[in-house]
């Protein structure tokens, strides 16, 4: 006997990926809808794969036919999504709903949302924690549209019960703009050092797609309309991520640590870093789901790491990883590093 049947939205993206894994195993039957249509090699023969498109009219209804126990949206990102899915409410048991741990913003206005403006960066507390402040919802930034599709599900109440997730910086396989990649490529250039600005203390907490599916399976078991973040045990500087990732590829580098902020253009600037620390507070999810990590950021490298080098063979990153390449930065720009360097020294 299964515990039910739960339909996965964005079942083929990194996270879907793994959440499909983790329900099957706790013994729900799942079928994983995507555009493509496509399978996980990883997944069981019982996995049930169709192809759907959520934007054409109707799709999403058609595809869950007398409706689901669970349904489990990877890729809802706007208020429109939140109202197509209370929408079908009464086809769908509960919900777990992907949100953003981008959503709050500090005592002064400061968000992500600003993080590009002089003294734009937010100070959040040490960790943050699920009723701090966010900013308005609204259609104008990744952010305001997922405190908007937050606000939307969160109204639906008991009509519809909805697990929202705030991940933190999701990490792992099949990851499209995968911040790992600043130090796995420069270990495969055998590039003998590593520029970190703030002294490489900058922190930007990190959630294993394994952790979020646990996170999943957790909430598909136990429904609520309840906001909770996601997040790995540990958030590691982004000197020890590089440590640690140099240590799973055997290179010996050294480590140049630059005080205060690139001191110009992308000399010392990873994908982590920030004048302040964004760690987030896992307390909830630990007492109402009873949530325990399943892999250590530092467990979860090796896998992410033959992934990325394997993904990476034979192509220049920007095509192998165009959601690192949409932010239009080179990071990678090693004659910057050199010349700063020379300079210096």
């Amino acid at each position: 006997m299964t515990k039910g049947n739960v339909f996965v939205l964005g079942a083929t993206g990194q996270v879907g990926r793994a959440a499909v894994r983790a329900l099957v195993a706790d013994g729900w039957e799942v079928t994983a809808a995507s555009r493509g249509g496509v399978r996980d090699e990883r997944w069981p023969d019982e996995v049930r794969s169709v192809r759907l498109d959520r934007t054409e009219e109707g799709a999403l209804a058609a595809g869950l036919g007398e409706g689901c126990d669970v349904l489990v949206d990877i890729v809802a990102y706007d208020a429109g999504h939140g109202r197509q899915l209370t929408g079908l409410s009464d086809r769908i048991g509960s919900a777990v709903v992907v949100s953003s741990g981008a959503v709050y913003e500090d005592e002064k206005g400061r968000s992500f949302d600003t993080q590009d403006r002089p003294d734009g960066f937010p100070a959040y507390p040490v960790p943050v924690a699920e009723d701090w402040p966010t900013v308005a919802p609204g259609d104008t930034s990744y952010s305001t549209r997922k405190v908007a599709l937050e606000g939307e599900l969160l109204a639906a109440g008991d009509a519809l019960p909805t697990t929202l997730l705030r991940a933190g910086a999701i990490h792992g396989p099949y990851c499209p703009g995968p911040r790992e990649l600043w130090f796995v490529k420069r270990a495969l250039d055998g590039r003998p050092v590593r520029l970190l600005s703030y002294g490489g203390a900058s922190r930007f907490h990190p959630v294993h797609v394994d952790n979020l599916a646990e996170l999943v399976r957790l909430a598909a078991a136990n429904p609520g309309s309840r906001v909770l973040n996601g997040a790995d045990p540990e958030a590691p500087t982004v000197a020890e991520i590089g440590a640690a990732i140099d240590g799973v590829m055997g290179a010996a580098s050294e480590t140049v640590l630059i005080e205060g902020p690139p001191p110009e253009g992308v000399v010392g600037l990873t994908p982590w870093t920030s004048p302040h620390p964004m760690v987030y507070d896992m307390t909830a999810a630990e007492r109402e789901l009873g949530y325990r990590p399943v892999v250590s950021y530092a467990g979860s490298l090796p896998e992410t790491v033959e992934w990325l080098t394997g993904h990476l063979a034979g192509r220049e990153w920007r095509e192998a990883f165009p959601g690192l390449a949409k932010y239009g930065v080179d990071f990678f720009d090693y004659a910057a590093e050199d010349a700063w360097l020379a300079a210096r020294r």
